[in-house]
């Protein structure tokens, strides 16, 4: 059967609109006959998410981004995206935003929850979550490590600051002096180090000798120490323990007030009538001194005696009958 021009040329534009059609698709990422899910996610930040990139479910591609647009006036961002209808999953499952790579690129997997919640739907919108990137990760970690490095080198200033204060020219010369003084005396040091050396090897016979004397005198002194314990040493010191215990068996007594010495100490009358004796006896003395006519009257003639009139500053008339 012969075709007609026209036939022709009908079959070849309805070819040609067909693969339009079809290449259009191809480059919007959505195919023609397409038999998944749609789906759509809000994000604040999409990274440079692009349209066309595989959707994910535990690192098996199920889908493709369809679409990107603003939602609203606040700037947030509507994704659109395809899943196979080859697997069910919660629609509180998670539309996670992660890194495909190191050097940058942004996919979207799916986290599903399977808790039992009705399954998701097509049109349903997903929770969102953004997990951070390697450099994110970094600039975390790195953050208070470069706040603290900064710190560092603050104070570092300041340190050195303070330093260079304190480091005047005087002090700087004393410190020059300090070290030449300091090498002074490690020279010094190491000349008497030097002198000690010959002084040992010129008389090492002589502290031989001397070694030898002091081992021999430890050996004499070992020798005294048997001959005095052979002599009845512990004896001796038996004995003087002896009599310490009776020392202090007399102390104890004489503390006790028992024996003469005792009741002297611990009798108050007998000390107070020896006070009160001693006293008196003082007195008697100082009135004959000075009053001896009062005990001594010698008469030559066989004149009568005078009586003795007590006089008003005698120190008996004056005397305490206490």
């Amino acid at each position: 059967m012969k075709l007609s021009r026209e036939i022709k040329t009908g079959i070849i534009v309805i070819g040609g609109i067909l693969l339009f059609i079809l290449g259009f698709s191809y480059l919007k990422s959505s195919p023609l006959f397409d038999n998944s899910k749609t789906f759509y996610a809000v994000y604040t930040h999409i990274g440079g998410l692009q349209p066309g990139t595989q959707v994910s479910i535990n690192g098996f591609s199920v889908g493709k981004v369809q679409d990107i647009r603003f939602q609203d006036a606040t700037g947030r961002l509507l994704v659109t995206f395809s899943v196979d209808k080859d697997f069910e999953f919660s629609r509180n499952s998670i539309a996670e935003l992660y890194d495909t790579g190191i050097i940058g690129g942004k996919g979207i997997q799916i986290v599903p929850v399977l808790d039992g919640a009705e399954m998701a739907r097509s049109g349903d919108t997903l929770p969102t979550q953004i997990r951070p990137g390697l450099t994110e990760l970094v600039q975390q970690k790195l953050s208070p490590l470069q706040l603290k490095v900064e710190d560092a080198v603050t104070n570092a200033d300041s340190l050195l600051a303070n330093f260079n204060q304190v480091l005047d020219e005087p002090t700087k010369r004393n410190l020059r002096e300090s070290v030449e003084g300091l090498n002074q005396l490690i020279a010094s040091l190491q000349t008497t180090s030097g002198r000690l050396d010959r002084f040992l090897e010129a008389n090492q016979s002589q502290l031989d000798s001397a070694i030898g004397n002091i081992s021999e005198i430890t050996a004499n002194f070992s020798k005294i120490s048997d001959s005095l314990a052979q002599a009845g040493l512990s004896q001796a010191v038996r004995n003087m323990e002896s009599s310490l215990a009776r020392l202090d068996d007399l102390l104890g007594r004489i503390a006790n007030g028992e024996g003469t010495m005792g009741r002297l100490m611990k009798d108050e009358a007998l000390y107070e009538n020896l006070a009160e004796a001693s006293r008196e006896l003082d007195l008697l003395l100082q009135d004959f001194r000075l009053n001896p006519k009062r005990y001594v009257n010698v008469s030559v003639f066989g004149k009568k005696q005078k009586e003795y009139t007590v006089p008003e500053d005698d120190p008996a008339k004056n005397k305490d009958p206490n």
